[in-house]
């Protein structure tokens, strides 16, 4: 089992460590279970979340571990810093680590900020990449496969990965880190992924990716009967040009609904990262129906990101 310094992408971590990940994550889940949500590991540890773009459900559930753990939390946003002043991400960085952070949480628009991070020296704490442009987000696919696991294998789920889980990721590929982490750790839990997609939302070069292709959600749902359905968020911010032809569209080939949903397999998932768009990706049925995880999903990335700080801080120790 390779032991990471830095989470920067889902492809650092080998089938044996992502394994003791989730399997700590499922005691910390009992752990935010208790009436008194609390434990000591990482007192007298500073936690600095830098948020470089706007986050709702990341940046509060990386808060709220840290402070499950015990660690003193710094909030930093962009917005109203001195890096709305122009500051360089060199400077903050710096006066982080005089400040003493021992582990820095980053969002950054673009990609392979992390590794810049973590690679050149500013920072002598633990890195932790909580989203950098179209790259990656591990701790979301982190958070997804524990989740899966879950619902998959019930308690009797520690100390498995997910062999032969069919898992349909469809929606906007091309502008999703989120698709991206999922792809490279679904891979090395034994899950089998399927890109799905208008041909403009699919990767320029789909011989890099592990994952089987397609254009029709429908074809997916019948032919290939998936364990897991992930809808992706249509990230219009990120998109230059018209990528298909009209949200109507888009929601009448690519989205999920209500006749699709009763067309899954009884058991199959229904996955969504957040935020959604209603009515556009997915709609309200199947959003709210027994078989959607969306709010698990929230639940456990407070339970996955404990078990990445706790792992990255205290490891060794512990």
């Amino acid at each position: 089992m390779t032991h990471i310094k830095n989470l920067l992408s889902a492809g650092d971590v080998d089938r044996d460590f992502a394994i003791h990940l989730l399997d700590v994550a499922e005691g910390m889940s009992d752990v935010n279970d208790r009436e008194i949500k609390k434990l000591p590991t990482l007192r007298g540890k500073t936690v600095v979340n830098l948020f470089f773009e706007d986050s709702t459900r990341t940046r509060i559930s990386f808060e709220l571990a840290a402070k499950r753990l015990s660690a003193d939390v710094i909030n930093f946003s962009a917005k109203g810093s001195s890096v709305s002043k122009g500051e360089s991400l060199k400077d903050t960085a710096q006066t982080l680590e005089a400040m003493g952070a021992d582990a820095v949480v980053i969002r950054h628009h673009a990609s392979g900020a992390a590794n810049v991070l973590a690679h050149s020296g500013w920072i002598q704490g633990a890195i932790v990449n909580a989203g950098d442009g179209t790259h990656e987000h591990p701790t979301q696919a982190l958070l997804d496969a524990f989740t899966m696991r879950k619902r998959i294998h019930g308690n009797a789920s520690s100390g498995k990965g997910l062999d032969g889980v069919k898992v349909a990721i469809t929606g906007d590929v091309l502008h999703s880190r989120v698709a991206r982490s999922n792809l490279l750790l679904l891979n090395t839990l034994g899950a089998e992924v399927h890109f799905v997609a208008p041909p403009t939302l699919l990767p320029a070069n789909p011989a890099n990716f592990n994952a089987t292709l397609h254009y029709s959600l429908d074809q997916v749902i019948d032919i290939e009967k998936p364990d897991v359905v992930m809808m992706l968020r249509v990230q219009t911010e990120r998109m230059t040009a018209s990528y298909f032809p009209s949200e109507r569209e888009y929601a009448r080939i690519w989205g999920l609904n209500s006749d699709r949903l009763v067309r899954l397999k009884d058991t199959a998932l229904v996955m969504h990262p957040g935020p959604m768009n209603r009515g556009l990706e997915i709609d309200a049925v199947s959003a709210d129906s027994p078989r959607s995880t969306v709010l698990e999903q929230v639940a456990n990335g407070v339970s996955v990101r404990m078990a990445v700080l706790f792992t990255l801080l205290s490891g060794e120790r512990a």
